[in-house]
């Protein structure tokens, strides 16, 4: 019942009821001393008939006294029985709920905001309950989301010094080698500088992936959103990683399973940068005398599949779930022997969600990992004129 109505009915019953009831007390009441009068006093109705007369009459008599005594103390009665009602009423359906609605503000303020608010009434004031309801679910999604962001925040300053530590360190060391002259000779010499080399690209690599991924986590990366005819683009990315994966004696292979005119929206350098660190992550971890990686793309109805192929090491069931959180490794020891900065995956699984789609993964140890993504197919509305 809306607010309205209760006021409009608290309203009624205030000004009607007390009367009804006063107006039935006072028949029953009346008639009841009437016919008590005329048996004791024999007086008829001829014996009013003059306004003066009756009231003289009337004033002798004691039951009349009685009588007024009695309509006024129920009246009273009446209008106390009334208004107790009437407080009853209101306060079961306003002041009761706005009590609890000031209890739950209360917590709110003092940051408690483990607690529900639960309206007992479809009305303007159960309402207000929802929307403070909402309110407290949405500061406690906040305050979560922001425990969550410290945590990982601290998270991420201790894994970039982690992460710089180790080839700070072996700078360090082969700079200290060179001061005390441990590189007597001309092979040893390009080998330090050659390594001092190699950890300083690890050190710039980090950093542009840390700066990227810092971008990109924060929507200022501007995507150049296009139609990419899916064949086109995966044949030349294809042979582009045929000849970089030759040179490093990696076998390579080709497999695609889409239509000539099959379209998607994409941003081509961002989609480059997924097959990239995907095939980058793969070859760190490889560890079979014969590498393989395999790439193939497929129609999956409204979306296209892409899928990359390795013949690694694998990923552990318990580690499979975390591979795309940000600087996760499957080495508990964090070991960076094999480089990169461990947000590659993580960079991956943003690009392709800003594309809409979905990315995910198997794995079986000691046989190899499967990478999987998809992109919806771009399809056109015709305009009919």
């Amino acid at each position: 019942m809306k607010l309205k109505t209760k006021l409009i009915i608290s309203f009624v019953i205030i000004t009607i009821l007390p009367a009804v009831l006063t107006g039935f007390a006072v028949w029953g009441v009346a008639n009841y001393h009437i016919k008590a009068i005329e048996r004791t006093y024999g007086i008829s109705g001829e014996e009013y008939r003059d306004f003066k007369q009756s009231i003289g009459t009337l004033s002798q008599i004691p039951e009349v006294h009685e009588f007024l005594s009695t309509m006024i103390i129920g009246v009273i009665l009446i209008l106390a029985l009334t208004a107790m009602l009437m407080i009853l009423w209101i306060y079961g359906s306003l002041l009761r709920p706005i009590e609890k609605m000031e209890i739950a503000v209360k917590s709110i303020t003092e940051g408690e905001l483990d607690f529900e608010l639960h309206p007992e009434k479809d009305d303007e004031i159960g309402q207000l309950c929802k929307d403070i309801e909402e309110m407290r679910k949405r500061l406690k999604e906040n305050a979560e989301e922001k425990l969550k962001n410290d945590k990982d925040n601290k998270e991420l300053i201790s894994n970039i010094s982690h992460d710089l530590k180790t080839p700070i360190t072996a700078i360090k060391g082969y700079v200290e080698g060179i001061m005390d002259g441990v590189a007597d000779t001309p092979e040893k010499m390009d080998r330090y500088i050659k390594t001092i080399y190699n950890k300083a690209n690890e050190m710039n690599t980090l950093i542009n992936e840390l700066t990227f991924y810092t971008k990109i986590d924060t929507n200022r990366i501007p995507y150049n959103f296009a139609p990419v005819r899916v064949n086109d683009y995966f044949n030349d990315c294809a042979e582009n990683l045929s000849s970089e994966l030759t040179n490093q004696g990696v076998e390579f292979g080709y497999f695609n399973y889409v239509e000539d005119d099959v379209k998607i929206i994409a941003d081509a350098e961002q989609l480059m940068r997924v097959v990239n660190n995907i095939i980058s992550n793969s070859l760190k971890y490889m560890d079979k005398q014969q590498p393989r990686i395999n790439l193939r793309v497929k129609d999956v109805g409204d979306f296209i599949q892409v899928e990359l192929e390795d013949n690694g090491k694998g990923i552990d069931a318990k580690d499979l779930p975390y591979i795309f959180d940000r600087f996760y490794r499957t080495d508990a020891s964090r070991n960076s022997s094999k480089g990169g900065s461990g947000i590659g995956l993580s960079i991956v699984k943003k690009i392709i969600e800003e594309h809409g789609g979905k990315i995910w993964a198997t794995s079986r140890p000691g046989t190899g990992t499967v990478m999987y993504f998809v992109i919806r197919k771009y399809q056109e509305v015709p305009i009919y004129e």
